[in-house]
């Protein structure tokens, strides 16, 4: 990625393996829409329980041209997101949905009710 990227945990040690997969998919989001600024992910453990499994809690933030992207994906009920490549692929895709719509509404693509 050429815009900088910014990787924090909290509540977790730091994952080698987990940030290689982020920046995978920066990369991937870079291709989408190229005018990225700055990023900023944040992977965390919110809710410790002895129950479930560690639910993966990830907010991404983007910085684009006159606008300010947060996307966050909290899913403690999906147990899917007890794998963090899981909760990083679905922040990553809702924020690609979002920089599409951005991109959209750029363009002048969105149509507007009377």
């Amino acid at each position: 990625m050429q815009a900088p990227l910014e990787i924090t945990f909290r509540d977790i040690a730091a994952s080698p393996t987990a940030e290689a997969f982020v920046e995978r998919w920066a990369d991937r989001l870079e291709r989408t829409y190229d005018r990225i600024e700055h990023c900023a992910v944040m992977i965390e453990v919110p809710h410790r329980s002895h129950r479930q499994g560690q639910k993966f809690h990830v907010r991404i933030e983007l910085r684009v041209p006159d606008n300010f992207i947060v996307v966050s994906r909290d899913r403690s009920i999906d147990p899917a997101h007890e794998d963090v490549r899981v909760a990083i692929a679905d922040a990553f895709l809702a924020a690609r949905r979002r920089l599409q719509d951005h991109a959209r509404i750029q363009r002048g693509d969105v149509k507007h009710h009377a």
